[in-house]
């Protein structure tokens, strides 16, 4: 459907439909503006009158351009967005006339159903009122359809009843918080007076495929998964990095354009664009900015994606691995912090006092990542992730931090007592007299490395494509709390800050690792230095409930000890759940789909080989094809049976479905895979990884 927005809005007016600071500063008094940005600036309580204000000047800006309902937008633990959308309307209680009505109530203050979104016990099933609350740090945003109608969005947190965190944005505000607090500690030891605020600032690669939508529709599995659950490897996939970096197909092109209007005019600052590795894979890279508004700008990215994709006869597969033996999907988390006087304390110092402010925050990090890597790892611990983790196409299972050797010298000598190294760039000549000089970056890229220093910020690249941002940054942030706390908590105490960092880089130093992690020496090289190595996901998700782990959290006031549990419940039921459902698939398929045509094949051979034998004749190869097939038709049946039987015996438990359903399931899709290349493609019921991921040009 071609979308009428070029009518009705100037294109080029980026964040059209966001109520900004500056939209805000021009509708509402001056008392009022101030006060808000006392609220958001100093964390001063939000008074109701300003909220009354506040309401009134956003609902006539929406009304201005066109919205006639409002919702608040929130993230619960579902990792997708939610919404309950209203109209602007009253009726006058004497003459029955409609009128246009938002109040500072409203605005402030929603309810959802806390027990049917995942609650992980925190509400009961029978206790139903869960509460929706303004995030005025997000700013409210107009989301249009392809027809331009529009719905005023306001960004929310999602609690209990009680108070608890029922979503992805609570713990993330607590935790962007607690690092403040912590970071503005430090850098009032190293002398700095002046800075009011600390921000962790985050970039999220969004890596996803486009395929046909006629191919999607005619596979279950990506229906009810979301990823291919048969399907042998095509004759041609990514061997020769074709794909990579290559031109765009016009189709994809004319996607993208459409996808960067849309979120243009809601404020997402897209920036980079390109084809990934595999065949119908491809990459969007926004600007830095605050964690918060990346998090929830990666949520509308995702939702944008699939609705554009939608209406223009395509697919967006968001899942970390839809093909096998194709390259997965990830989310690069890049991280940094970031003053309000706009200094990133990641970057490298061109003098003594910003050296030693950031060797600081690094080997804070550094500390940070080294003690609660199964904090991170468990950040990034779903089901669609674990197919992805430990390929040669993510990194690995066990974390560790990429420096460079540059950048790890420098360390080494500052520890060693020497004097605060000072960074200079390195000149670097192609060698052909007409191109310019560049300045050389201080070490090369590792992309095998989970967790990846890259200049100014930290790039985490564990995350999975469908993922929300929000707990893995929850996550960052309280550890580098908790480290930049002990820094804090030493210098309070007399330390000197070279004693002090110098022993947290000696302690944590066997976290960095410059090499290869896809080498299996690195395993090994690993285990040695006792580097905690989490393979599965259900032992990562259960990190959650260890002791250190509920202590850190709680202690920085991001999450309670029921919540955090809440949290591992959740993500336990999610594993069980979406296991469930794709060997269920798996089973209606292979019973309902690929036996019958199998059978259907055979009945073929058979027919020839009847009618070749009533003319005289003696073929031994189709009497081999019908031999073969019919053994690989008993293994799948076989195979199914088993999984079948495993299913009806299922406890319901995330380690049996793990140590139990997961392995038959990979029985039946290898047994499924062999006969798919001894079938006739007419009879095939699957649409093949050929032509998924070929078709769109």
């Amino acid at each position: 459907m071609e979308c009428d927005l070029k009518k009705r809005i100037e294109k080029d007016d980026f964040g059209a439909d966001v109520f900004t600071l500056d939209r805000m500063e021009k509708r509402l008094g001056r008392d009022e503006f101030e006060a808000l940005c006392a609220t958001l600036n100093e964390g001063k309580p939000l008074e109701f009158s300003v909220a009354e204000a506040v309401a009134r000047a956003m609902m006539d800006w929406a009304l201005e351009r066109g919205a006639t309902q409002y919702t608040h937008w929130f993230l619960p633990l579902t990792g997708s967005t939610a919404e309950k959308r209203t109209g602007f309307l009253e009726l006058d209680g004497i003459s029955g006339r409609p009128l246009a009505s938002f109040s500072g109530k409203s605005l402030i203050k929603g309810e959802a159903d806390g027990s049917s979104l995942p609650s992980g016990g925190l509400r009961a099933t029978f206790e139903a009122r869960g509460y929706t609350t303004w995030d005025c740090t997000s700013p409210a945003f107009i989301k249009r359809d392809s027809a331009g109608r529009g719905c005023l969005c306001i960004p929310t947190a999602f609690c209990s009843f009680d108070g608890a965190a029922l979503d992805a944005k609570t713990p993330l505000l607590r935790s962007m918080e607690a690092l403040n607090r912590q970071a503005l500690r430090v850098l009032r030891h190293l002398g700095d007076k002046t800075t009011r605020k600390v921000l962790p600032t985050v970039g999220g690669e969004q890596e996803y495929f486009l395929i046909d939508k006629k191919h999607f529709l005619m596979r279950k599995d990506l229906i009810y998964t979301g990823r291919t659950l048969f399907g042998s490897a095509p004759a041609k996939g990514q061997e020769l990095s074709d794909q990579y970096y290559a031109a765009t197909p016009q189709r994809v092109l004319k996607f993208m354009h459409e996808l960067n209007e849309r979120l243009r005019l809601m404020g997402v600052p897209c920036k980079t664009e390109h084809n990934e590795v595999a065949p119908s894979q491809y990459e969007l890279a926004p600007l830095f900015e605050s964690a918060n508004l990346a998090v929830d700008h990666n949520q509308l990215t995702m939702e944008m994606m699939r609705r554009v994709a939608d209406e223009q006869g395509l697919t967006c597969l968001l899942h970390e691995k839809p093909f096998k033996n194709v390259n997965g999907s990830g989310k690069h988390n890049n991280w940094s912090l970031l003053t309000d006087g706009g200094i990133n304390l990641l970057k490298p110092g061109k003098d003594e006092q910003s050296s030693r402010r950031f060797l600081t925050f690094l080997i804070a990090i550094i500390a940070a990542v080294d003690e609660y890597a199964s904090a991170l790892r468990m950040s990034c611990a779903t089901i669609g992730n674990e197919h992805r983790l430990g390929g040669n196409e993510a990194p690995p299972q066990i974390i560790s931090v990429f420096l460079g050797e540059a950048l790890q010298n420098e360390l080494e000598q500052f520890c060693s007592g020497s004097s605060l190294p000072i960074h200079h760039k390195e000149r670097m000549s192609i060698g052909v007299s007409t191109m310019a000089e560049l300045f050389r970056d201080d070490d090369d890229r590792n992309r095998t490395s989970p967790f990846a220093f890259t200049g100014n910020k930290f790039e985490f690249r564990m995350v999975g494509s469908s993922q929300s941002l929000g707990l893995p940054n929850t996550v960052l942030n309280t550890i580098a709390a908790e480290s930049l706390k002990r820094i804090a908590d030493a210098l309070e105490g007399g330390e000197q800050l070279s004693s002090v960092l110098a022993s947290m880089y000696r302690e944590h130093e066997r976290v960095i690792f410059n090499g290869n992690n896809y080498a299996a020496e690195w395993l090994e090289e690993a285990k040695r230095r006792g580097l905690p190595l989490v393979d599965n996901t259900v032992d990562a998700i259960k990190s959650l409930g260890e002791e250190r782990i509920l202590e850190l959290f709680a202690s920085h006031g991001v999450m309670s000890r029921q919540e955090i549990l809440a949290q591992e419940e959740i993500a336990l039921q999610n594993y069980v759940t979406a296991g469930k459902i794709e060997a269920g698939t798996m089973l209606r398929i292979v019973r309902r789909s690929i036996l019958p045509a199998c059978v259907g094949y055979c009945e073929r051979l058979a027919n020839s080989l009847r009618l070749l034998e009533q003319v005289g004749v003696e073929d031994r190869s189709q009497r081999i094809m019908l031999t073969r097939l019919s053994g690989e038709m008993s293994k799948c049946l076989s195979a199914a049976d088993e999984l079948e039987d495993a299913l009806r015996r299922f406890d319901c438990s995330a380690e049996s479905m793990r140590d139990h359903l997961k392995p038959r399931m990979e029985d039946l899709r290898e047994a499924v895979d062999r006969l798919e290349c001894m079938i006739d493609k007419g009879l095939w019921p699957l649409p093949s990884y050929g032509e998924i991921l070929f078709s769109v040009t």
